[in-house]
Formats: C-alpha cells, sequence, structure tokens
C-alpha cells in the first residue's frame, strides 16, 4: 500500500481545497491519505466524501504548532475527537494569536512594499486563519517575490524585519492534549531541530511520557543520515515511524506520494487512536 499521512488544503495553508487533495492522492496512485490541516478539521468531511468517491482510504487529522524555546516544533495528530473542548480551545488559541501576528507583518511590510490586508485576504479560502503563507502568496501576487518559497527564505524568515512571532504552546502540553483527544501523537519533520540541537532526544523521550506515539521519519527535510537517527529514536522508544509528503499543493515543492509510511505503522495508528474514525 501506499501511504501518505500528512497532506494540507485550504482549510489551513495549502492551496488545492480537500476534495482535490484527495483527487490528486488518488490520481498519483496513493491508497491511503491523511488530511492534517493546521489547527483545522473542517476539511474533513468533504475529504472523507472524495475518498469513498475515489475508492482510497482517508484518516482525519491536524497539525499543532507548538513552541520549544525558539524552535518551532510541530505535532501530528490522528483520529483525534474534532469536537474535544480542552484541544478545540488549544487550537483556537494559536488561530488567534497567529490572525493578530499576520496584521503586524503585514503592517511592517505596507511600508516597503504594495501590499495591503485587502491583498493578503484575497489568498485566504473559506475559514483558514490568515497566516504567513498566504502573506507570501500576496507578496508573489504583486510581484515582489517569485514563489512562496523564495518569500519564506528571504522576507518572511526569522531575523527579518517584517518577521513576528506568535503564540504555540509547549510540545508537551500539546502531545498531551491530542492524546486526551483520544488521538495519536506524531512528531512531524523533527530533523531540522535535531540537527540544530534545539531538540534533542532527551526532549523527545520527555514528549513519550507526555504520549508521543510517534516520529515523521521519511520526509523531505530529512537526509539519509538524519532518517537512520530518527529511525533510531522510534526503536529505541516504541514509537510509530512515519512517512509523507507534506503536500501543500503549489505552495510548496513537496509532492504527493514522495515519502510514504510503511503499512505496519498505519495499522499501529489505527489501533491506538479512538477520538474518531478512518474510512478505509
Amino acid at each position: 500500500m501506499r501511504i501518505d499521512l500528512h497532506t494540507h488544503s485550504t482549510a489551513s495553508d495549502g492551496t488545492d481545497a480537500p476534495a482535490q487533495v484527495i483527487a490528486q492522492a488518488s490520481a498519483v496512485g496513493l491508497d491511503v491519505v491523511a488530511l492534517t490541516d493546521h489547527e483545522s478539521t473542517s476539511g474533513w468531511a468533504s475529504a472523507r466524501t472524495q475518498a469513498r468517491l475515489s475508492g482510497i482510504g482517508f484518516v482525519p487529522g491536524i497539525e499543532c504548532s507548538a513552541k520549544l524555546g525558539r524552535l518551532s516544533v510541530h505535532v501530528l495528530g490522528y483520529l483525534i475527537d474534532p469536537d474535544n473542548a480542552e484541544l478545540t480551545a488549544m487550537t483556537e488559541k494559536v488561530r488567534t494569536e497567529r490572525h493578530i501576528r499576520a496584521d503586524r507583518i503585514i503592517a511592517a511590510l505596507s511600508r516597503d512594499f504594495p501590499i495591503t490586508v485587502q491583498d493578503v485576504s484575497a489568498q485566504v479560502t473559506g475559514d483558514a486563519t490568515i497566516g504567513r503563507p498566504h502573506i507570501a502568496d500576496a507578496l508573489v501576487a504583486r510581484g515582489v517575490v517569485p514563489d512562496r518559497s523564495t518569500a519564506f527564505r528571504t522576507i518572511l524568515r526569522p531575523g527579518s524585519p517584517y518577521y513576528a512571532s506568535t503564540f504555540a504552546p509547549p510540545p508537551v502540553d500539546v502531545v498531551a492534549r491530542i492524546r486526551a483527544a483520544g488521538g495519536v501523537p506524531v512528531l512531524a519533520h523533527p530533523g531540522r531541530g535535531l540537527q540544530s540541537g534545539e531538540l534533542d532526544e532527551p526532549e523527545i523521550r520527555r514528549l513519550c511520557d507526555a504520549g508521543l506515539l510517534g516520529i515523521e521519519v521519511w520526509h523531505r527535510e530529512n537526509d539519509d543520515a538524519v532518517r537512520a537517527r530518527l529511525q533510531s529514536i522510534a526503536e529505541h522508544n516504541g514509537l510509530i515511524p512515519t512517512g509523507s509528503s507534506d503536500f501543500h499543493g503549489t505552495g510548496k515543492p513537496n509532492r504527493l506520494g514522495e515519502n510514504t509510511t510503511p503499512e505496519e505503522s498505519l495499522e499501529r495508528i489505527l489501533a491506538a487512536g479512538t477520538g474518531s474514525a478512518a474510512s478505509l
């Protein structure tokens, strides 16, 4: 089976609607796909319907933001209860703070570039929260940068005069709330933090104590050496190793199915999650 457990739609910072993501996943030969929008489950219903029509499996998920010191950490949560009060309160706070940060970034940019709040709002679809990806898309639309990746590498990078930080809870809190919501928490693309030393193995063990169940090993940000290290960490801590594309449509070069999850790992996720059900 070809299984991709990390994709994004217009419900957060992807460029394709949830149903389009699933249709594309089917077209490239995936057997199972998860939709994991940032702090949002609003795309689940249409994604599940499209998966049924396309004849592929669907795993409901979410990606939650966290912060460890100055390091941004993301935790995927599979099979959560979308109505869990504590998890919903946390994601709503993150979304609200992200909107406040976006206003600060836009105000700073508008002093030097032809960009307005209306330009950014035009890049947002549905109930997605305005964030840096939408600001990047507005900069592209205005011809300031050629693509979203360039915007993130230059104008919107941490340390830029236009950058602004935002609130995110500690990773241990995020992991605990996903578990309390019946979900399966998996540490997303941890390679960068491992390489910088900001996310070390003792911290990963603390996350395991809080309820972490998996770690994303196969991801385009992880080179062979990092993948080998992550596999070792997974084995030593009993973590489920996963792989994925982290697809964002045209927002990133990541392509559906470029990294995949072993079938055994999916089976372990399905056995551990109790908050919602997959459609397989």
